[in-house]
């Protein structure tokens, strides 16, 4: 076991101010942004990152031969991605990104939980809220001595298209959509080519940037159960939560756990598969 037992699945920037510099505590940038953001993630990291931080681009913890963007490594790869960053399953590990919003450090704390390592939190607030509260940046790249890291999936949290296809017909589970309202009503265009618009049948939209604050950090618990409650969510039932390439689906499954909400897995292909698929139906407009 850790000699560092993460408190939550949310740590505040107080908190790993504290702990920062513990041989156990790996403190990750997963920030990854979407092509028409403008972004450089990679050299935003080199400007200014968390002391001791590691990188790692979502792209690089995705499968590169699959059809569609940010699919699930394999158990060895994932596995020897970590290992090669120096991150051990005795270690404890804080992600954030830069987005200000939880847009792509909720897809790695969601990787390592699928894959067996339970003790991951996000940084609330990412590097932006870590700023303005004043605490230390570092252009210094860290030593890293790689390591062995064991993954195991846990199928359970993943969902295919075939899985997805299904449920349409049994709504066995609920579909929550992570994309904007303009998205999943078919309003706006998607920013991929020869992608429909619209939703997957039966579907709810919670967008993932209202489950934060203004300054990144997540809301509070009432405020979340008061966001799912409107959308027509049923806690008490399993959910799949899907997105356009299943990163910012994994935001909103952070929130729903600050709830106590677990019983939800991810359709991986989300929009991307579903939309660039010429048989499979859509919806478009709001949620019923």
């Amino acid at each position: 076991m850790s000699s560092l037992t993460l408190p939550a699945s949310i740590v505040s920037t107080n908190w790993l101010s504290q702990y920062l510099g513990q041989a156990s505590l790996k403190v990750v940038d997963a920030s990854t942004y979407l092509p028409n953001a403008g972004r450089d993630a990679k050299a935003e990291y080199l400007a200014a990152h968390v002391p001791g931080a590691l990188f790692a681009d979502i792209g690089w913890l995705s499968e590169a031969a699959a059809p569609y963007p940010h699919t699930l490594l394999s158990e060895r790869d994932f596995a020897d991605r970590m290992g090669s960053l120096g991150i051990s399953n005795d270690d404890a590990v804080v992600v954030y990104d830069g987005s200000g919003q939880n847009f792509s450090a909720p897809r790695l704390w969601w990787m390592l939980r699928v894959f067996g390592h339970r003790n991951v939190a996000v940084l609330d607030g990412g590097i932006r809220k870590w700023m303005a509260d004043g605490y230390a940046v570092d252009t210094e790249l860290p030593a890293i001595t790689p390591t062995n890291f064991s993954a195991k999936l846990d199928a359970s949290r993943l969902r295919n298209m075939a899985d997805v296809r299904a449920n349409v017909g049994s709504h066995a589970e609920q579909t929550l959509d992570a994309r904007s309202a303009g998205r999943f009503q078919g309003t706006e265009p998607e920013p991929r080519p020869g992608v429909r618009g619209g939703h997957i049948p039966g579907s709810v939209n919670i967008h993932y940037a209202s489950v934060v604050n203004e300054d990144g950090t997540l809301r509070s618990p009432n405020e979340i159960r008061a966001i799912v409650a409107n959308a027509g969510l049923d806690t008490t039932r399993p959910i799949v939560a899907s997105c356009g390439t299943g990163i910012t689906a994994c935001a909103v499954v952070l929130a729903l756990d600050s709830i106590g909400v677990n019983d939800v897995a991810v359709f991986d292909g989300s929009w991307t598969e579903w939309g660039s698929s010429t048989d499979t139906p859509i919806e478009t407009g709001a949620a019923h």
